[in-house]
């Protein structure tokens, strides 16, 4: 079993910066970054596997940058150029499959209970 416990969320005005953390209990191959708007369904933003390989989803891509702390179990998501649009409940997501891509919440077996990003205009 993997727990994932995220932090960093909080209330910024657009163009401004947040980076949010997330814990994990084990090593997996590849973690994610998903996000929750309300009355919307769960958006993909990024993926990374063991080797330090990002994926994004388009609309994050040269405001989001996802990295990881291996001896840590850390991930991270450094958010850039926040907009309104932004605004959703974040999640922390593992697997042990590699991520050739940004897999669909379904392909993810762990998740943390999320981080609220507010981004205001």
């Amino acid at each position: 079993q993997v727990q994932l416990v995220e932090s960093g969320g909080g209330s910024v005005q657009a163009g401004g910066s947040l980076r949010l953390s997330c814990t994990s209990t084990r090593y997996t191959l590849c973690m994610g970054w998903f996000r929750q708007a309300p009355g919307k369904e769960r958006e993909k933003v990024a993926a990374i596997n063991y080797n330090h390989t990002p994926r994004y989803a388009d609309s994050v891509k040269g405001r989001f940058t996802i990295s990881r702390d291996k001896p840590e179990n850390t991930l991270y998501l450094q958010m850039n150029s926040l907009k309104p649009e932004d605004t959703a409940v974040y999640y922390c997501a593992a697997r042990d499959l590699y991520c050739s891509d940004v897999p669909d919440a379904r392909d993810f077996s762990y998740w943390g209970q999320g981080t609220e990003v507010t981004v205001s205009s």
